[in-house]
């Protein structure tokens, strides 16, 4: 039978993002398939993991916007026992699992549906750390001229959907928290970094946006009728995760697991110096004014480490089923997302108020 596109998504733009889709796969399935073979079979992760980092070992890492160089100056952690042969500006998580393809990237931060399209897409990866969230990261914002107000008002609207990402999960959450069928609306597939141009230009009435986003978002279209719609949805994984081809690496294992505590620290030490923070990365790198900057931190969630991943393993499940149920993945056990090799180095880095 032919593939149909889920209730409420546009024919025409299914069709196109599925061959799209298509090619890329067919074009980067060799590489995924090759660098499995090349590094060990997916289910030999169970040696431990080694105490130190071989001499020359080096990871490709994703730090978007430059965040995590600048966590890790500002918070002077030690330097780390191997070479980051490149930090490379990417956060989406369809760009994160193009740049696993490619082997140009070996580790990612990012939230939890990633790894779910990346294994939907035939694509193995593990989760090697969390950091939970407790308070929404993003909010709905409208078109310039909208007459929405709340969730139920998105019956009938055009809603920017970005199936692969995290801003897809909580759109889909709030859908059913306001008891509204998939069909009741119209999701306009896109990735996130296309939902301001999508807001501006009309071509949907409601994104979700990320929190740091929408000072600047407002201060140029409030005037205009553009608003938010903030809601308590919740995406509840912040995580790192990387191919299974560097995890069977014994050398990129131990650094992945040497990274992990400074990837911890650095996310405790922006939370307690949010003046610091807000001046350095808000002001000077993303052109926000101070009291923009001191909004969105007020905003931030305080980093949380788990020392047991259960409660993340039922989220995960939780997400991958809602997906399944609008036709958007095939049902599967998210428990083979999972390194547990690696469940209690973040917590196990940082002090005891963070480890929850």
């Amino acid at each position: 039978m032919p593939l149909a596109p889920p209730p409420g998504l546009d024919r025409r733009v299914f069709l196109s993002s599925l061959l799209g889709a298509a090619a890329a796969t067919a074009g980067l399935s060799g590489c995924a398939g090759s660098s499995s073979a090349a590094s060990g079979s997916a289910a030999d992760l169970s040696a431990p993991l080694a105490d130190t980092v071989p001499a020359g070992t080096s990871l490709k890492i994703a730090s978007y916007q430059n965040v995590q160089q600048l966590q890790f100056r500002l918070a002077k952690l030690p330097a780390l026992p191997f070479t980051v042969s490149s930090w490379l500006n990417i956060g989406a998580g369809p760009d994160v699992i193009n740049a696993f393809r490619a082997k140009s990237l070996d580790l990612a931060d990012n939230a939890g549906i990633p790894p779910i399209q990346a294994h939907y897409q035939g694509f193995e990866a593990k989760i090697v750390a969390i950091d939970v969230t407790r308070k929404p990261n993003y909010l709905f914002a409208t078109r310039p001229g909208s007459d929405i107000h709340t969730v139920a008002d998105f019956k009938g609207k055009r809603l920017a959907f970005s199936q692969g990402q995290a801003q897809g999960v909580v759109l889909l959450r709030a859908l059913k928290q306001a008891g509204l069928a998939y069909k009741e609306v119209k999701l306009v597939p896109l990735t996130s970094n296309q939902f301001l141009t999508a807001l501006q230009s009309g071509q949907v009435d409601v994104a979700p946006l990320a929190n740091n986003q929408a000072p600047a978002y407002l201060k140029q279209y409030g005037a205009k009728g553009a608003r938010t719609i903030p809601t308590d949805v919740v995406d509840l994984l912040k995580l790192l995760w990387a191919p299974v081809s560097v995890l069977a690496d014994r050398a990129k294992a131990a650094a992945v697991a040497a990274y992990i505590p400074h990837w911890a620290r650095g996310l405790v030490w922006q939370w307690e110096h949010p003046d610091v923070w807000n001046r350095e990365f808000y002001v000077k790198t993303q052109n926000l004014t101070l009291a923009q900057a001191e909004a969105v931190t007020k905003l931030a969630n305080k980093p949380l480490f788990p020392p047991s991943w259960d409660e993340a393993i039922r989220w995960e499940q939780e997400t991958a089923d809602l997906l399944a149920e609008g036709g958007f993945v095939k049902k599967f056990k998210v428990d083979s997302l999972f390194d547990r090799r690696f469940e209690s180095l973040a917590a196990d880095a940082v002090p005891a108020q963070y480890r929850r």
